[in-house]
């Protein structure tokens, strides 16, 4: 089994309802390396894409570099997510500026841009996402097309990229007015009488449809 602080924040991030997926992948990329033996056996027995790369070696290389500064502002960003949810359900008073300040000091989780992540919350604090702020946005921007091509080349070469494509995901996901996942919602009005909320009226109306009229 698994121990630590990436269990407990996975298993926070469910309690509290926020996606923090990039430590939950993590996490779960450690429990799929530890069945060598499995894996081992499947290796041969199950089909995919050979990994052998045809491109330019240094270019690959400058967009992991930009792939990994990427996922980890969404890391970032969904750590802190968290926090202000955890904030709200428990009544905690929180400066998020200053616990950024104090994780450059030994922490495990301090990074160089840590200065910027308390920057961030001093113009304001309100933040709702790191995202969103512009220096952030700045730099995502600037990555956004290394990040993509780094995916797209390890899907296409078999390569398991759990964290980083889960980055991606998380920051499609969260520039997306609308998700697919409303679906989801008809599905299960349809084998629970769950009901559902409509696009087309305003949010809090419920409808409830009879999917199998005989």
């Amino acid at each position: 089994g698994q121990k630590g602080t990436g269990k407990w924040t996975g298993i926070n991030s469910l309690d509290l309802g926020i996606p923090v997926t990039l430590i939950s992948e993590a996490v779960y990329a450690r429990c799929l390396s530890a069945l060598k033996d499995e894996r081992l056996e499947a290796s041969s027995a199950l089909s995919g894409p050979r990994p052998k790369y045809k491109g330019n070696a240094k270019t690959l290389v400058t967009d992991l570099r930009s792939a990994l500064l990427a996922s980890k502002l969404v890391s970032y960003a969904q750590g802190f997510m968290l926090m202000r949810e955890a904030a709200r359900e428990y009544g905690w008073n929180l400066d998020f500026g200053k616990i950024a300040f104090l994780w450059r000091a030994g922490c495990i989780i301090r990074s160089a841009f840590l200065d910027k992540i308390t920057d961030a919350f001093a113009r304001n604090p309100g933040l709702p996402n790191l995202l969103l702020d512009d220096y952030f946005n700045r730099i995502i921007r600037k990555c956004q097309g290394a990040w993509r091509r780094v995916v797209i080349a390890a899907v296409r070469l078999g390569i398991p990229l759990p964290a980083i494509s889960a980055a991606l995901s998380f920051y499609d996901g969260y520039r997306s007015a609308r998700l697919p996942a409303n679906l989801i919602q008809a599905q299960r009005d349809y084998f629970g009488a769950h009901t559902y909320e409509r696009v087309d009226r305003p949010r809090g109306e419920f409808f409830h449809t009879q999917w199998m009229v005989e």
